[in-house]
């Protein structure tokens, strides 16, 4: 579990839910955890490791064998599955709840959603958006752009030019997700979601300008909500005698919530065309994910000349 949490309201409204009965404070309920549970086994009794947090989803197997059951059984058995506070029950399929399950619900405080769905469909629509909600965030000093389907976090000290070459980029056709502040979720194992927070989102500060609207700008064309970060530039002055790699071989990342994303130091000096370069290292890094890496083919190609050199 984490500190954030997503309004029961909200969730009912995204999967169309109808409520059978409503909770006195069904507007104040939210759910802390990303999976969802079908309580076949506390039905029959057996609570043990049970997780109150999670929504509770009961299917046409669950409604059937509360058919078998007579009223008094089923009096007993919301009367203990409800005891622990669930977040709410769902009944999919369009099937209605027992009278003893509203005169449980009523007793205990416990809301009743309806879903025409099926309970596949519901469940796994239920975790997706639970999963995405609730993951895991950090938030970055950054501008994150789209190019050409890449996700660029574009770093570095302030004021040395990361707004200025997103500006440039907006310009060459490509969008915008944030500025200054980057919000970054993990949303998989391996995967990293970034977006603007909501007050500072479609804004791009330029010093000596100011703040601009980059949708009124640009169009809304220029600006996305979120995008998969494929890729971190680290933008650094440039350092006489300091080593840069120069062939590419080298493999650096950075590791965010977990994830490790690859990273590249871009060393910058007056005349550099960063725009340019961050749309190479855009396509080279969408090269090296589909399986070609000129730098290792390069470097084998050397390889290769000066064996055949040594033979000669």
């Amino acid at each position: 579990m984490n500190n954030y949490s997503v309004p029961l309201k909200r969730l009912a409204e995204e999967f169309n839910l109808s409520v059978a009965y409503q909770a006195t404070n069904y507007d104040q309920i939210r759910v802390m955890v990303d999976e969802v549970s079908r309580p076949g086994l506390p039905l029959t009794g057996y609570f043990e490791h049970f997780e109150a947090l999670r929504v509770e989803v009961l299917g046409f197997v669950e409604m059937t064998y509360l058919d078998s059951k007579t009223p008094e059984e089923r009096l007993q058995i919301f009367d203990r599955l409800f005891a622990y506070q669930i977040p709410a029950l769902v009944i999919s399929r369009g099937q209605q709840p027992h009278p003893e399950c509203i005169e449980m619900a009523k007793k205990h405080n416990i809301t009743i959603l309806l879903a025409q769905e099926s309970t596949s469909y519901i469940i796994s629509g239920l975790i997706t958006s639970l999963k995405n909600a609730l993951a895991p965030r950090v938030t970055r000093h950054g501008v994150l752009v789209e190019i050409y389907g890449e996700g660029i976090l574009i770093t570095g000290e302030s004021g040395i030019g990361k707004s200025e070459t997103a500006v440039e980029l907006l310009k060459r056709g490509h969008r915008l997700i944030a500025d200054d502040a980057v919000e970054i979720k993990k949303t998989s194992s391996t995967q990293l979601m970034g977006s603007a927070p909501e007050l500072i989102q479609n804004y791009i500060e330029l010093r000596g300008i100011g703040v601009i609207n980059v949708a009124k700008l640009y169009g809304m064309a220029s600006i996305k909500d979120e995008n998969v970060i494929n890729q971190v530039i680290h933008i650094v002055p440039w350092e006489q005698g300091q080593h840069y790699d120069r062939m590419g071989l080298e493999e650096n990342y950075v590791d965010i919530l977990g994830v490790k994303v690859p990273c590249t130091t871009i060393p910058v000096t007056p005349g550099r065309n960063l725009a340019v370069i961050l749309e190479v290292a855009a396509m080279n890094s969408r090269q090296k994910r589909m399986g070609y890496n000129a730098a290792l083919e390069f470097s084998e190609q050397i390889n290769r000349h000066f064996e055949a050199a040594s033979k000669r």
